[in-house]
């Protein structure tokens, strides 16, 4: 419960901690305002006080996820210039960050299911590092004759499926097939099953990334 004396800040970290709980488990349609209240054991009147409607307390969680993005500078700094050594050390960063907060994905989740734009525009932009890598390498291995022709759109769906889907099972579902089976792990052989799909070999690539 909410104390009657916490601070202003501490009573508003706490309203969006459980906000978000409450909004993975359900979406945004199987809230109220009222049962966000109730579990935090004050009025609504006191949301109110910190946010002026349902719609705004639900943006500022995805804002407080935005604060969180993860950054991949120093992958791309640190790495050989190629295209496998910068997806694989990207999507480790992305994996670890996300599985630590399994709520992100149920979010994920519940706004596939209820279709709003703004909430789908969100979650496609945090694949989007992933997205454009894919389809700006495969486009310029193709160039060189580096790999058979890939449709580069198709090919980042495939991969963006594979990850969430890996995803899902450990963190969501935590499927009994893969319970043996490090996240870690079973990402690698994902991304080397994704490579051998476009035709990509990782110890031939001197670097196809920009300068």
């Amino acid at each position: 419960m909410v104390g009657k004396r916490l601070k202003a800040s501490e009573r508003r970290a706490t309203i969006l901690a459980v906000a978000k709980v409450l909004f993975s488990d359900k979406g945004y349609h199987g809230v109220s305002v009222d049962e966000i209240a109730g579990r935090l054991g004050v009025s609504p009147a006191i949301l109110y006080r910190h946010f002026a409607s349902k719609e705004a307390l639900y943006e500022e969680v995805l804002n407080e996820i935005a604060c969180k993005r993860e950054s991949y500078v120093e992958v791309v700094v640190n790495s050989a210039g190629g295209f496998g050594d910068v997806l694989r050390g990207i999507t480790h960063i992305y994996v670890a960050s996300v599985s630590k907060d399994p709520d992100y994905l149920r979010m994920e989740l519940q706004s596939a299911l209820e279709g709003s734009d703004a909430t789908r525009q969100f979650f496609e932009n945090r694949w989007r590092p992933f997205t454009d890598l894919i389809e700006y390498s495969l486009k310029e291995l193709a160039g060189q004759n580096r790999i058979g022709p890939v449709n580069g759109a198709v090919a980042a769906l495939l991969f963006q499926g594979m990850i969430r889907e890996a995803l899902y099972a450990k963190c969501i579902y935590r499927s009994p097939r893969y319970h043996d089976m490090d996240l870690g792990a079973l990402v690698d052989h994902l991304i080397g099953l994704f490579f051998r799909a476009v035709g990509y070999v990782e110890s031939l690539d001197p670097g196809t990334l920009p300068g």
